[in-house]
């Protein structure tokens, strides 16, 4: 199966509202994999593996989040899967 990478930032207000939580939900029911963390600056980054239909769906909800956030931008790098995850997690802020 063809899977991809992508990696993102998401910026606006997105921590306090169940954003991570809310990913890892969305993430988990569309089959990919990876992990999403707050960072110290406001925004959360997330790194993400799946199928490249699968990952547009996820960077879609990525640009609204969950009913509380306000996103106001979504940066994505995209790259090869690497294959190192075998779930979606919330990992610690950094």
């Amino acid at each position: 199966m063809d899977r991809r990478r992508a990696s993102l930032r998401i910026r606006g207000k997105v921590q306090g509202v169940f954003y991570r939580e809310s990913a890892r939900t969305e993430a988990v029911r569309l089959g990919l994999t990876g992990w999403v963390r707050n960072l110290s600056d406001g925004s959360v980054e997330a790194v993400v593996e799946g199928a490249p239909e699968a990952l547009e769906a996820f960077v879609t909800w990525c640009h609204r989040g969950p009913p509380q956030a306000r996103v106001t931008d979504v940066e994505r790098a995209d790259s090869e899967a690497r294959g190192e995850f075998s779930t979606f997690t919330v990992e610690r802020s950094s």
